[in-house]
């Protein structure tokens, strides 16, 4: 492809990779279609994803402010997901993890998993908040807190020092998986302490979300120290999801500065692709990027310890807040150099693995949004701005024990 200037290409990839939640969204309620291909198990046309579609908000939100998209259209649109949302499954207050989007109804994520998913349900939370202090839509506003303040997040705590991912009317607590660091769960605990109806205390954060054997690292990894996570950092989607909409920039608190800590991933991540321990095709200083995707063997989380030939080009570009040359030179390599055969109608292709020749047939709305939010994040601070302008969460994060020096 012919190179264009930085700027364009950005342009290019963002516009591109928002057609996914813009044109290919569910065509009843609006919201993020989980993936774009067929695979077994259930109806892909169908599904929608609760988490993706809140990356997929903040995709619009990113569009409307670049002119991508007119303002008023994605009013309506974010407007018609919230009413579908209003009228959807919950599970004390909780959304589950898939739903079907013409009628709204719990598709199941797996046996036991056909209730309410707490994670899921923070991701959807955080892209509506940013969408209500975009707009000043006061009905739009007021469905939005509808929304948030139904949310029974201690209900998730079990009168216990932690939160819990999974509740379902059927199988109660039998999924049993406690949340627990480092990984891509902060958000779920900063919402949750926020909540103006159904908070947790304070005591649930520093008790639950930090007693993991891989919560505290300080580690060096080629010459990188890991403040936080398992072994090299664990897949790089831990340095996306939550900070969407949390700002890392000047984030501390007692357990890490969290802009070193995600982009000390990020460099970790890197040099072991650079470093190619396991000799796969095609890796190099410009070709990195391991985390969760499909894979040529099937979906999985992808990492320097569970290394398997598969890069995801997500993992790299939606690094570019942390790593801004390092993401560029990787963004240009899968754009220019890889061609049509990896960026397609809706944006890169999920992930290709080139020791088996094989490029991923679809795209993921969980790898998408974060490719358009955090180029964003990087060119504007937009998404940042916007959740952090949210009144509920400066005193939350006050509460938590969080300082904040000012944004640079």
């Amino acid at each position: 492809m012919t190179s264009l200037s930085d700027d364009a290409l950005l342009d290019r990839v963002q516009r591109q990779t928002l057609r996914y939640f813009w044109d290919f969204g569910h065509p009843v309620s609006g919201m993020a279609r989980e993936r774009s291909n067929a695979v077994p198990g259930y109806d892909y046309r169908e599904t929608v994803t609760t988490g993706g579609t809140g990356f997929g908000v903040m995709t619009m939100l990113a569009a409307a402010e670049r002119g991508f998209l007119a303002r008023a259209d994605v009013r309506t649109r974010i407007a018609r997901i919230v009413d579908c949302l209003e009228n959807a499954d919950r599970f004390h207050g909780v959304f589950p993890h898939f739903l079907h989007g013409g009628t709204g109804r719990t598709i199941p994520f797996l046996p036991k998993d056909d209730g309410g998913d707490l994670v899921e349900t923070s991701f959807l939370i955080a892209g509506l908040l940013c969408a209500r202090q975009y707009f000043d839509d006061p009905a739009l506003r007021a469905a939005i807190d509808r929304l948030w303040h139904a949310v029974e997040w201690d209900w998730h705590a079990r009168e216990g020092d932690v939160l819990y991912w999974h509740w379902s009317q059927h199988h109660g607590w039998a999924m049993n998986h406690a949340i627990r660091g480092w990984n891509e769960c902060l958000i779920t605990y900063v919402l949750a302490a926020a909540s103006p109806t159904h908070a947790i205390d304070p005591r649930v954060y520093h008790r639950g979300w930090t007693d993991s054997p891989v919560f505290s690292n300080g580690r060096a990894y080629d010459g990188v120290t890991l403040p936080l996570g398992p072994d090299k950092g664990g897949p790089l989607f831990f340095a996306h999801y939550s900070f969407l909409g949390l700002d890392p920039r000047g984030l501390t608190d007692a357990y890490a500065d969290y802009w070193t800590q995600n982009r000390a991933h990020v460099l970790i991540n890197r040099a072991h692709c650079i470093a190619n321990p396991h000799r796969f095709a095609g890796y190099g200083p410009n070709c990195w990027g391991l985390t969760a995707c499909d894979g040529d063997k099937g979906y999985n989380a992808f990492a320097p310890d569970n290394d398997r030939g598969v890069i995801a080009p997500t993992a790299a570009v939606a690094s570019i807040p942390y790593a801004p040359t390092e993401a560029m030179a990787a963004l240009r390599h899968f754009h220019d150099d890889m061609g049509d055969r990896l960026f397609r109608d809706l944006g890169f292709a999920d992930s290709f693995n080139q020791s088996a020749d094989w490029v991923a047939d679809g795209h993921l709305a969980i790898d998408q949004g974060p490719i358009v939010v955090m180029i964003e994040n990087h060119r504007s601070a937009l998404l940042w701005r916007l959740f952090m302008s949210c009144p509920e969460i400066a005193p939350t994060l006050v509460r938590l024990g969080f300082t904040r020096r000012a944004a640079w």
